[in-house]
């Protein structure tokens, strides 16, 4: 399995570096952040040339995935992207004479991270490596799902609930006056100190938030805190198991009394703590164009998803650290 020599820098490249260094450089600073490595072994295994022909290298590959989520580009953009962006050619690895992937090979290599399960691992090597820089608070965790719409197009009253252009969308209701939407539904666990994501998941629109909880927990510490879509006997034992403080937002039971003043003003507070997390959503949805989903399969947009999770706790990352 053969991989293309990338990298070796000329003349030009170090003309071009030297400028580089007269600014700041945002990609820098993360690339520093990062022991590359780790991940390098991860991938060392993918090979997404066709008939055997030589591949780049699956880090490189990586961070080209990165750049992309980071700037919100097409695979056809993407490719154009590194014909002329220097900083983006620093970052992925490659000098100026190095050939660059086209939007095919993008497309592949992310495909075949699904596949494989990489980016899952990714993203725990990434949490490893936060918890290892002290980036893990353990004062608490958030829970959270938000609705996001299908590619394709949503079927009419009249037809099928299921659409054959994306089979396992469904339709499911908001938490804003229970409108429909069709598509699916991101649940995460994000650090209450640090807004960084823990964990995330993909499910069809019509799953209900409290059964997909246990699947958020792994790293979950502190405190849970959690709206009242989550509030349930089995699910505060659940987070008692775990040794987690109890954060539950309440509701009033169907054909109970409405909750008692104390209980309303818990709630408040609360939902103060909580924002955090509607805000990590906020910034999927606009910084990163994922308010609808781009892929026609669950396990395509579950690895769109957790991309964006990878992205952004980079960008976090670094944003932290600066700040401190």
């Amino acid at each position: 399995m053969s991989r293309l020599q990338i990298g070796q820098l000329g003349f030009m490249d170090a003309a071009v570096e030297r400028r580089a260094a007269a600014r700041t450089d945002a990609l820098g600073e993360v690339a520093r952040l990062v022991d590359w490595d780790r991940f390098a072994a991860l991938f060392k295994g993918v090979h997404t040339a066709r008939c055997g022909e030589a591949a780049f290298p699956p880090l490189t590959m990586f961070k080209v995935l990165l750049l992309q989520k980071w700037h919100g580009l097409s695979d056809p953009q993407m490719e154009a992207a590194l014909a002329d962006r220097l900083s983006f050619l620093r970052f992925a690895g490659f000098s100026l004479d190095d050939r660059t992937p086209d939007h095919a090979t993008i497309w592949r290599f992310r495909d075949l991270m699904g596949q494989l399960g990489l980016i899952g691992k990714a993203m725990a090597e990434l949490d490893a490596q936060l918890c290892a820089a002290g980036l893990a608070m353990k004062a608490g965790t958030l829970v959270d799902a938000s609705l996001v719409t299908s590619a394709a197009r949503r079927p009419t009253m009249k037809e099928p609930r299921e659409s054959p252009g994306d089979p396992e969308a469904r339709f499911g209701t908001t938490n804003e006056r229970g409108r429909y939407a069709f598509g699916y539904k991101v649940h995460v666990a994000v650090d209450a100190a640090t807004s960084l994501v823990r964990t995330a998941i993909v499910t069809p629109a019509n799953v209900q938030d409290v059964t997909v909880l246990p699947r958020l927990l792994d790293r979950a510490t502190g405190t849970l805190y959690a709206d009242r879509g989550y509030d349930s006997d089995g699910a505060r034992a659940e987070a008692a198991a775990r040794g987690l403080g109890d954060g539950f937002m309440r509701r009033r039971r169907r054909g109970g009394a409405a909750l008692a003043p104390e209980q309303q003003a818990r709630n408040d507070a609360i939902s103060l703590i909580r924002r955090r997390v509607e805000k990590v959503f906020g910034t999927m949805k606009r910084i990163y164009r994922l308010g609808r989903m781009r892929a026609h399969t669950m396990q395509r947009n579950a690895t769109d998803i957790m991309l964006f999770a990878v992205a952004y706790n980079l960008r976090r990352w670094r944003a932290i650290t600066m700040a401190g």
